[in-house]
């Protein structure tokens, strides 16, 4: 090796050295989508691919799919400045800004026409469950103990209806909504609580509704606090702007059926699911 090329080795070494410790690093060159694992890994890839490839375009930047391991892997990712975008569940985003603070806001679901939605406690159609007293002594499965409408909005419906963990023969926690559906469908749980949109899915299979939830302000889109402003600006219109022609409708569509645009979202907008939480931790709910 000639003198020449030591050199060179010998100076990207001191210069490596100095970046690892001194915690500076080169910008990426792409933005990362952090999602929840709310439904299967590979059906949330398949949702969000259109989506991503859209934002890559409009930003002149790949944007790359990563899928959190858990919820509170998400919630922690998103405030620690590890996502660039975030989606995120209701209860994820009050509970990631009482623990970090603010994030840039970008836009919230709209599903027809509504940027709001509901949960649904689920039974069997042919199950003697008829009203929420009657889940005494039964079988419950919830979704991920940081779930929305898997878990803390349906844990406040039954606690309003005098049913506690105690009062139930068994409860569960699963991975997610889907898996809640068909454990309820082949008999391995008495009820369950999922989002509607799952519940239409597995309506016509043999599900029926005993009771809904409160309307909570949909799921949104976050930005790091450390993307640049004007970053920030041409994501926030993009989402927007997905519903003014065909091609942004299918990557709606892609996400959800149902859904059929990006809102407006401001923080006060999830103050009364603040207040569903904070009565849930009143009484030690968890």
């Amino acid at each position: 090796m000639s003198y020449r090329k030591v050199k060179f080795c010998f100076y990207a070494l001191v210069i490596f050295s100095f970046i690892c410790l001194t915690g500076n690093t080169y910008a990426k060159d792409y933005l990362n989508l952090c999602i929840h694992p709310y439904l299967p890994a590979t059906e949330l890839v398949q949702r969000f691919t259109p989506l991503a490839e859209y934002l890559t375009k409009k930003l002149d930047q790949p944007v790359q799919i990563e899928i959190a391991k858990d919820y509170k892997t998400h919630i922690d990712n998103a405030g620690n400045e590890k996502s660039d975008i975030a989606f995120m569940g209701p209860a994820s985003y009050v509970k990631m800004v009482k623990l970090y603070g603010m994030k840039p806001l970008l836009a919230r679901l709209e599903i027809n026409g509504k940027p709001t939605f509901q949960g649904i406690i689920i039974v069997r159609k042919d199950s003697s469950i008829n009203t929420l007293k009657d889940l005494k002594g039964k079988r419950f499965a919830f979704a991920d103990p940081e779930s929305t409408m898997g878990h803390h909005v349906p844990r406040y419906v039954l606690l309003n209806a005098g049913i506690e963990l105690k009062d139930l023969s068994s409860h569960i926690f699963l991975a997610n909504h889907n898996n809640i559906a068909l454990g309820v469908l082949i008999g391995d749980y008495d009820a369950g609580a999922v989002k509607e949109d799952v519940f239409y899915v597995f309506e016509n299979r043999g599900l029926r509704e005993l009771a809904r939830t409160p309307e909570i302000s949909e799921h949104v889109f976050i930005a790091g606090s450390t993307l640049p402003s004007q970053k920030v600006s041409a994501l926030r219109e993009a989402l927007y702007h997905l519903k003014d022609d065909e091609k942004g409708r299918k990557i709606l569509s892609a996400l959800r059926d149902n859904l059929t645009g990006m809102a407006p979202v401001s923080d006060s907008d999830y103050d009364n699911l603040r207040i569903i939480l904070q009565r849930l931790e009143k009484e030690n709910v968890k």
